[in-house]
């Protein structure tokens, strides 16, 4: 009796295949963003132990002063900034101090605009984008829409009732070891959000959506003046953030299908705006009103990469004898 060749084996034989493929770019990824990551939450933690982001939020206080909040709000930034937004949160909250919807707003706006840059502006230059660029844009335009959002507010008599804070932080690790063990299971996560990126955007190029993708965002990416292979980066910059896609943003950039203005375009519009949906919501706990940390936001980004991709054109455009 003949055996029949079993037909489902060549199709077995394929999704081992790519998985096996999906799981080794993964691990690589992964391990370059870790590269990364590592002595970045070894340093803010020594950073934090030795109390000087004290030191780093003492400069910021005639800035804050200027977009209408009080002094000492400088150090709830300056933690944002070095650390992330959860810590930056937690800081808040022991202050003691009730800001307007308006004050909050502001001050939720900014540390979106210009948080966690030790991670994030490293993986721009590991993406071959300028991390000094990036933080002098960062900061730079998280106090000009912060004194923009001040003057309208003010200027309009908008949002000054109290602020309602809707948020209890969680207790920090009491030991060295626990928050090890946390970061350690953080990192672990983020290999699996890795594996699963991954493989969401391997399905969608190969069922051509990311094709449409590129279609209806070439209107508007030609409007920022970036070009359409740097659809996919941007897409998961602005909806998961640099932290989270960050490995997968590297993995893209290092295919060379994106030029380099396309890389500072894309990389400085995520910079402003990355998260959106997340970020957002987590300045809603503290009463932050949406007009400000979602729709001022993205504006702003949108016309100041505009008015940046354009300057960096002329700049690198060739001068006539």
């Amino acid at each position: 009796m003949t055996d029949t060749p079993d037909e489902s084996t060549p199709q077995r034989t394929v999704l081992h295949d790519w998985t096996i493929g999906l799981l080794r770019d993964a691990v690589r990824v992964a391990w370059d963003l870790y590269k990364v990551m590592i002595p970045i939450i070894i340093l803010v933690k020594i950073l934090a132990e030795l109390d000087l982001l004290r030191y780093l939020a003492w400069p910021l206080s005639p800035v804050m002063e200027l977009v209408g909040l009080p002094a000492e709000t400088g150090l709830v930034w300056a933690t944002a900034m070095v650390v992330n937004l959860y810590s930056a949160m937690a800081v808040y909250a022991t202050l003691g101090t009730t800001l307007s919807v308006a004050q909050i707003t502001v001050l939720a706006t900014m540390m979106l605009v210009a948080h966690n840059l030790l991670l994030e502006t490293r993986i721009s230059q590991q993406c071959g984008v300028s991390a000094k660029s990036q933080l002098a844009i960062r900061i730079g335009c998280a106090v000009l829409l912060g004194f923009i959002l001040h003057l309208s507010f003010s200027g309009l008599g908008m949002f000054q009732q109290p602020s309602r804070m809707l948020w209890d932080p969680p207790a920090e690790a009491p030991t060295l070891l626990a928050w090890a063990w946390g970061q350690a299971k953080g990192l672990a996560s983020l290999f699996f959000i890795i594996f699963g990126l991954m493989a969401l955007v391997r399905l969608l190029k190969a069922i051509r959506i990311t094709d449409l993708f590129n279609f209806l965002l070439r209107p508007f990416l030609k409007l920022m003046g970036i070009g359409r292979e740097a659809a996919t980066i941007t897409v998961i910059g602005l909806t998961l953030g640099i932290a989270y896609g960050g490995g997968l943003i590297i993995h893209e950039s290092r295919t060379g299908a994106v030029d380099k203005k396309d890389l500072f375009s894309a990389m400085s519009l995520m910079g402003l705006s990355h998260a959106l949906i997340e970020d957002t919501l987590l300045m809603a706990l503290l009463g932050a009103h949406m007009v400000g940390t979602f729709w001022a936001r993205l504006l702003f980004s949108l016309v100041a990469v505009a008015l940046l991709t354009r300057l960096l054109s002329r700049s690198m455009a060739p001068r006539s004898a």
